[in-house]
């Protein structure tokens, strides 16, 4: 749980969980339909929206894949991102019962 809180401690990766807790709110439906349903939104597309670096992004989605957060789907040359319910759920339950 701890690198979960220091990945949250970022505000923008805390801006891209909200982002992509309602991705048609957040985004253009010309840059994630109709992939988004399915896959996710693609790195390119949250790239623009958070306006970092490619390699800040990048990161961020790596760091955030990792410790479970979020899910990736690589498809053909574009990687796309969605939240990880399942592990956003127990973070909440951990806060909760622990602290």
């Amino acid at each position: 749980m701890v690198d979960i809180f220091k990945i949250l401690a970022n505000e923008h990766r805390l801006q891209i969980l909200h982002w992509l807790k309602n991705p048609n709110n957040h985004f253009n439906a010309e840059d994630i339909e109709p992939e988004v349903t399915d896959y996710g939104v693609c790195m390119s597309v949250i790239q623009k929206k958070a306006g970092l670096s490619q390699s800040t992004i990048s990161s961020y989605l790596t760091s955030m894949v990792n410790c479970g957060l979020l899910k990736s789907v690589r498809e053909g040359q574009w990687t796309y991102y969605k939240r990880n319910e399942k592990r956003i759920q127990e973070l909440a339950s951990y806060i909760k019962d622990t602290l």
